[in-house]
């Protein structure tokens, strides 16, 4: 198991020697020492590997991930997991603004809570905070789960498209195009899909969340409602 302790390996060597790694290395299982809240910590990974960080990190912390797990032993800057495409992020901590931004797969999980803007333009990302989000969380998310426990800030799903946002809390306010929709057997059944790959089989009853989705009114411009765009 490679040991990095950033107190005296610099970034750019640890980020370079894990895109190194092909899908067929036996340097597997990675630990990170020391992280110090430094930016861009295992960003673009793209081999099937494991990445443990023991403490704190910065901006964009493993952005861009690709198959990778990235298990984050405290709180997360701006932009964790931004753009991610497949694999697994897990925050132990809180997160800042913009976690998963933009994700188009894989799955973010934040045991703490999530500033705002988690979610934004979200691309088939799944993403499930067990503390709350901040004002315009999943602001023009167009595919993927956004999964909150607690409670989300003002204008949740501004100018939503077609992901799906399950609240257990309560929710400020909703934005422009976001309406609760009815909690159908079929997505309780795709919440707890997701849940269980979060690792909370059995934990939480899907029951108890409210889901929210597009009104499907500003998909095309009409006058009427010129006021809301």
């Amino acid at each position: 198991m490679p040991e990095v302790d950033l107190g005296t390996t610099p970034l750019r060597d640890l980020n370079a020697a894990l895109h190194r790694l092909g899908p067929d290395t036996n340097e597997s299982h990675w630990t990170v020492d020391h992280p110090a809240g430094r930016h861009a910590i295992a960003a673009g990974l793209a081999a099937p590997i494991t990445v443990e960080i023991n403490g704190p990190v910065g901006y964009y912390c493993a952005g861009m991930n690709k198959l990778a797990t990235v298990l984050i032993h405290g709180s997360a800057g701006v932009g964790v997991a931004e753009n991610m495409m497949s694999g697994f992020v897990h925050v132990a901590g809180d997160a800042s603004q913009s976690a998963g931004a933009t994700g188009r797969g894989g799955l973010l999980r934040i045991d703490g809570n999530a500033s705002s803007r988690c979610g934004i333009s979200m691309k088939g990302i799944d993403i499930v905070v067990k503390g709350s989000v901040g004002h315009m969380s999943a602001f023009m998310a167009q595919a993927g789960n956004l999964v909150v426990f607690g409670d989300a800030g003002d204008a949740l799903g501004d100018s939503i498209y077609e992901a799906r946002l399950f609240v257990r809390g309560k929710v400020k306010g909703l934005g422009a195009d976001c309406i609760e929709k009815e909690m159908r057997d079929e997505y309780k059944q795709a919440l707890h899909e997701v849940l269980e790959r979060a690792g909370f089989d059995g934990e939480i009853d899907p029951g108890e969340f409210k889901r929210y989705g597009s009104a499907r009114k500003l998909y095309n411009f009409k006058v009427d409602n010129a006021g809301a765009y």
